[in-house]
């Protein structure tokens, strides 16, 4: 996940800027978003992490529900961060947003209360999906818990023919364990327990999970 060695929103630089209308018109985006959101049960005063903040839109709807929450934002891509800040600066809404080259965490040892990630693991190889639970696990306290949402296991074979389209638009490597339902074991290599599939959705791009794991 160093510099250009981490896919891009929409693969593409020059697609960055249509990720929103892209995501928000193909994808039951607020839906999801929501669910996630709720199924992290965000706490007054605690401190959370969006992992592969984007946009920050989902940092943004959660801050809404809870401005008593300490939120961070972090990303690779300096592209979409900017996009990021732009939506920041036109709300009255806080959030420490963070550019990081896709290795150590900026964060120390326990720090955050809980970690949220939409749609961020599918671009990652092996070797970078598990560095980067290795240190969402290091910078949770004790008890803290992990909630993502990206694509999952295929529901049926319609959801495995769909979901072809984001593998050619992100690549089959990146993306081949997350329809197998790969996910959950990472997660449990890292050392997460209590780790489960809540709640699935299907989309018109295939089957879409909600992950929650607790350290």
């Amino acid at each position: 996940m160093r510099t250009k060695t981490y896919i891009p929103a929409l693969k593409y630089d020059w697609l960055t800027k249509l990720y929103d209308p892209v995501v928000g018109t193909l994808m039951p985006e607020k839906k999801f978003k929501n669910a996630l959101i709720t199924q992290a049960s965000l706490e007054p005063g605690s401190k959370v992490l969006d992992f592969g903040c984007g946009s920050l839109t989902l940092t943004l709807m959660a801050a809404k529900k809870r401005p008593d929450v300490n939120f961070h934002a972090i990303d690779v891509d300096s592209k979409i961060l900017s996009i990021a800040e732009g939506k920041l600066t036109h709300s009255e809404i806080e959030v420490a947003l963070h550019h990081y080259d896709g290795q150590i965490l900026p964060f120390g040892n326990g720090y955050f209360d809980k970690v949220m990630s939409s749609l961020v693991f599918h671009h990652l190889t092996k070797e970078q999906k598990q560095l980067a639970l290795n240190e969402i696990l290091r910078v949770l306290k004790p008890n803290g818990e992990l909630h993502i949402a990206d694509w999952g296991k295929a529901s049926d074979s319609i959801m495995r023919g769909a979901f072809y389209v984001v593998q050619l638009l992100d690549g089959f490597k990146t993306t081949a364990d997350n329809v197998k339902g790969l996910l959950p074991d990472y997660m449990t290599r890292a050392g997460f327990k209590n780790v489960m599939e809540t709640k699935t959705f299907k989309t018109i791009l295939g089957t879409l999970s909600l992950y929650k794991a607790h350290k």
